[in-house]
């Protein structure tokens, strides 16, 4: 497995571009760079943020979601699970996408899993009023609630359908342990886990103590 020292930096043209802010997903993809050894620099915008760079983020992405990538041949790329993909099957030295088909098909059925069913749902929390035509605040907290139970719910059909072996993703982790590593993070989900399935949450803090996470980890989400 190679992993990457390298810290974001001033960049070269053929560099890989990174957009995103401090405790988002923009971790993922950080991660997923610096396990393939990677070179990058980081561009600080999100769609929320006045003082960041969202003119140039809409730019490459007029969603403005975050992480967008732009590769060194100028490609952009956006979407978690697809970044991962890509540097998986670029660099496959990594071994971000396992060591073999069967272990690859079950980790890009996971990556998939989670970006159709629990990133889905961290919008609808994040943004319910996006999500119904009623101006009443009390609907509102009606569909992050909601989203909320529904994202839970989706977590724990997770931890049944992706047991650890010892990882989710095989013999070795991989690109399925940096996402569910980081999604989870959000909306409640792991004091819900803790509850309900409290296995797979302490394999979610292994992976966080992973040599190849722990450094953007601590740097997205400083001890307090």
């Amino acid at each position: 497995m190679t992993t990457s020292p390298h810290p974001p930096h001033a960049g070269t043209a053929a560099d890989y571009v990174l957009y995103g802010t401090r405790g988002s997903g923009s971790a993922i993809a950080e991660i997923a760079l610096r396990w393939c050894g990677q070179p990058y620099r980081t561009v600080h915008a999100s769609s929320w943020e006045e003082q960041s760079a969202r003119d140039e983020l809409r730019a490459v992405n007029p969603l403005m979601q975050i992480p967008t990538l732009r590769t060194p041949e100028g490609e952009v790329l956006s979407e978690s699970a697809a970044i991962l993909m890509h540097l998986g099957l670029r660099f496959p030295d990594a071994g971000l996408l396992g060591a073999d088909a069967r272990a690859r098909d079950q980790i890009l059925r996971g990556l998939v899993y989670i970006a159709a069913n629990c990133y889905s749902c961290i919008s609808i929390t994040d943004y319910p009023e996006r999500y119904t035509t009623s101006g009443d605040p009390a609907q509102h907290e009606a569909v992050r609630q909601g989203g909320r139970a529904r994202l839970h719910r989706h977590w724990e059909l997770f931890a049944d359908m992706f047991p650890a072996r010892p990882w989710l993703s095989g013999a070795r982790p991989g690109a399925l342990d940096v996402m569910a590593g980081i999604v989870s993070k959000w909306s409640g989900t792991r004091q819900h886990l803790q509850a309900q399935r409290p296995e797979f949450l302490a394999l979610l803090q292994r992976i966080e103590a992973l040599p190849q996470v722990a450094d953007v980890h601590a740097a997205h989400w400083p001890p307090t």
